[in-house]
């Protein structure tokens, strides 16, 4: 690697002779370890032509630096950082810089304070990590993904991989979700009523900045996805929190004057439960009486597997007032942050013009390698393997949850990732955590999915998607056991 002519610089007033400077500043380089062995310097000529002096003035501080081992030459190729240079000096932590800027009153607005979920970034590590959203490698389809990235970075999709598209999507991922991904769900929209967001979470900001902000009555269920309570606060909505119960958010809870509904119909966040059909146009009716919009959050609709999924509260919508969110990120890997919303024309305009205003699009090569991983089967053939594998795991998780007299608090009746459990009422879940953690286990306090001062502590969530079947009895067992010498409250 060569290092760039860019990066030189001779200081304005410094002592000695140009030679001397420029020789002092190649050895500053190598020793701050900016240059590194076996990085080739820029040519004499070059930089005496950078630098505005003479050619041999850079010759000579580079002959010098050769007789001192900072340098070696290679023929006609060049000067570059010798094997026997220096080592840069470690000096550990830098003191810490005094900071004047009084940034309580700076900041006009705080995004930190709010509940959120910790997952630590080598979960990997840990021998029976029950976190919710996390992907297998092992069951990810490795191989197809590959070559379609591949195949979208050819010349006939050179426009979509390079060119700024400013506020439009890929027709190809949007034509596969309008006429495959929709209909599944029962829903039936054309393009200008799809957007491309980075991922859900991405969608439900836009929502809320379009519908819930400057203080509207915005109803939530509690407990809720954290993430979502927080973009509420940060927005200044006027949050309800209704508390569901085994059959999801109750409509005659819904208060008067609210203004924008927050759901999870078919897979309750984080209980699991399932709205049923009376219970859904219940929702809409009291949506239309109060003259609200509903955004429906249809997270993991394909983890399905213990039987059909309900169709979505989308389908229906005769007045047009529920936006709907869906995400490839649950179901291929978190990290690809690719969703949509689906909404009337009028609510998508206003999206894709915020959109445009924060990050134009999403990348067209993630686009276009989503459109072809989902329109030549790879997708539908992954769900079915990881619908198998994840139905294996939870009928293995229940067992164990059976065996060691554990409880669960919703479950779902449709499939998912994950278990929705309670501890008994004392018990501080945060702090079972900390001490299954030293044992190798990690599992979800429930706290941070709980709106108010006095949230439930006894809760925790325990996924299933990155922990495999044979580990799933241990894990267990030992949450069981670390519950049994954990002490009580009171």
């Amino acid at each position: 690697m060569a290092v760039p002519v860019e990066t030189f610089f001779l200081r304005p007033g410094a002592q000695g002779t140009l030679q001397a400077r420029i020789q002092q500043m190649v050895a500053e380089g190598i020793l701050s370890g900016r240059f590194r062995r076996g990085e080739k310097l820029p040519s004499s000529r070059r930089l005496a032509s950078h630098l505005g002096v003479s050619r041999i003035t850079v010759t000579l501080a580079y002959t010098e630096l050769l007789a001192n081992d900072y340098l070696t030459s290679r023929g006609r190729s060049g000067y570059f950082v010798s094997d026997n240079a220096p080592e840069p000096p470690d000096f550990g932590p830098l003191a810490p810089r005094t900071d004047r800027v009084d940034w309580d009153a700076a900041l006009v607005q705080r995004f930190t304070g709010g509940a959120r979920l910790d997952k630590p970034e080598d979960w990997a590590r840990y021998r029976y990590p029950f976190i919710y959203g996390q992907a297998d490698p092992q069951l990810f389809d490795h191989a197809n993904w590959r070559l379609c990235a591949m195949q979208a970075l050819g010349a006939k999709d050179f426009n979509a991989l390079t060119q700024d598209q400013f506020d439009r999507d890929d027709p190809e991922l949007v034509s596969f979700i309008a006429r495959h991904t929709l209909p599944r769900r029962g829903i039936i929209a054309a393009p200008e009523e799809i957007l491309i967001t980075l991922g859900a979470q991405n969608a439900l900001w836009l929502a809320v900045q379009l519908l819930a902000a400057q203080g509207r009555r915005t109803a939530i269920e509690d407990p809720c996805y954290p993430a979502l309570r927080s973009l509420l606060r940060q927005s200044s909505a006027q949050v309800c929190p209704i508390a569901v119960d085994e059959h999801g958010l109750p409509a005659d809870a819904v208060p008067a004057a609210t203004q924008v509904i927050f759901t999870t119909p078919s897979h309750q966040c984080p209980s699991s439960a399932t709205l049923p059909r009376t219970r859904r146009e219940a929702l809409l009716a009291r949506a239309r009486a109060l003259d609200a919009v509903v955004v429906e959050d249809d997270y993991e609709f394909e983890m399905s597997f213990l039987g059909p999924p309900s169709p979505a509260l989308k389908s229906l919508d005769e007045d047009g007032r529920v936006i709907y969110v869906g995400s490839f990120s649950k179901s291929l890997f978190p990290g690809l942050r690719l969703g949509y919303l689906v909404g009337s024309a009028a609510f998508i305009a206003e999206a894709r013009a915020l959109r445009a205003s924060v990050l134009r699009h999403p990348p067209g090569h993630i686009q276009r390698t989503a459109a072809y991983f989902l329109s030549l089967g790879h997708y539908d053939a992954l769900i079915r393997r990881m619908s198998r594998a994840l139905n294996n795991r939870r009928q293995v998780m229940e067992a164990a949850i059976r065996t060691h007299g554990l409880e669960i608090a919703g479950k779902g009746a449709h499939g998912g990732s994950s278990f929705w459990m309670a501890a008994p009422e004392d018990t501080d879940t945060e702090a079972l955590a900390d001490r299954l953690r030293r044992d190798s286990v990690l599992i979800e306090p429930g706290a941070p999915f709980f709106a108010g001062p006095d949230r439930p502590r006894h809760f925790y969530r325990l996924g299933y998607s990155s922990i495999p079947a044979d580990r799933i009895d241990e894990g267990i067992a030992r949450i069981a056991s670390a519950l049994a010498a954990l002490p009580r409250d009171g």
